[in-house]
């Protein structure tokens, strides 16, 4: 594994063990895919983003952008200043920077989704919502 990746790939085990251990609100899981020191200053981060059947990702934001495309599955996404947007496979999707949302699985499979986040080397994907 490389160093660029292997802070990823710490942060994505971390994630995944909070969600199965009921500690944490956040159910999605995130596998890293790659790591890309670009632009100058950024990391660019794609990740396959999985979610099961009702449960939710709980509110959170990304401290960059996120553009990501839905694979296979269905959900509702919850703003705070906006009205929700309704996800199926096949649609593109965009979260500005700093956007609080809750993304909620509400089929009978797994939403499951290809995410790219453009964010500041060194910042953590993931803001949790209060």
């Amino acid at each position: 594994m490389s160093p660029v990746t292997r802070p990823l790939a710490a942060f994505s085990t971390a994630m995944l063990l909070c969600a199965l251990s009921g500690t944490s609100s956040f159910a999605q899981t995130r596998t890293p895919l790659q790591t890309i020191d670009f632009p100058q200053g950024y990391q660019t981060v794609s990740v396959i983003a999985e979610l099961e059947p009702g449960a939710c990702t709980g509110r959170h934001a990304h401290p960059g952008v996120e553009s990501a495309y839905v694979e296979e599955g269905e959900a509702v996404v919850k703003f705070d200043e906006k009205p929700d947007l309704y996800l199926k496979a096949g649609r593109p999707l965009q979260f500005a920077q700093g956007e609080m949302h809750n993304v909620c699985n509400t089929g009978s499979v797994r939403f499951k989704a290809i995410a790219h986040y453009i964010v500041e080397k060194g910042k953590p994907l993931v803001l949790r919502g209060q």
